[in-house]
């Protein structure tokens, strides 16, 4: 598990049904590409959050691949019709084989 890794979500707690919200995510992340080298010489092992999935209720809204590329403390934004009352979960899947998840519920009203 990398060190100091931390999940941010902002998903707004109320929408009427059908509406279409905005969902803000963010992972503190040091994100290692694997191809620089520490001061005595040896390659840094890759280290990156290679997977972002995030579902409502159980249904797929995002499956994202990452790859080495990507910056540190991967930033996502993006637009979801909220249904109806539930829980949305994200999970970024990281190189060691690490899970960091982080849920939020979303009421209709």
């Amino acid at each position: 598990m990398a060190d100091g890794v931390k999940p941010r979500v902002k998903v707004p707690k109320k929408a009427a049904a059908g509406d279409v919200v905005t969902i803000k995510t963010l992972i503190s992340h040091p994100m290692e590409s694997g191809q620089r080298k520490d001061s005595s010489g040896n390659v840094i092992p890759r280290s990156i959050i290679n997977r972002f999935v995030v579902d409502y209720n159980g249904q797929n809204v995002i499956d994202v691949d990452l790859a080495p590329a990507i910056s540190t403390n991967p930033y996502f934004e993006f637009d979801a019709m909220i249904p109806e009352a539930g829980e949305m979960t994200f999970t970024w899947y990281d190189d060691d084989g690490s899970v960091y998840e982080e849920a939020k519920s979303i009421a209709i009203g």
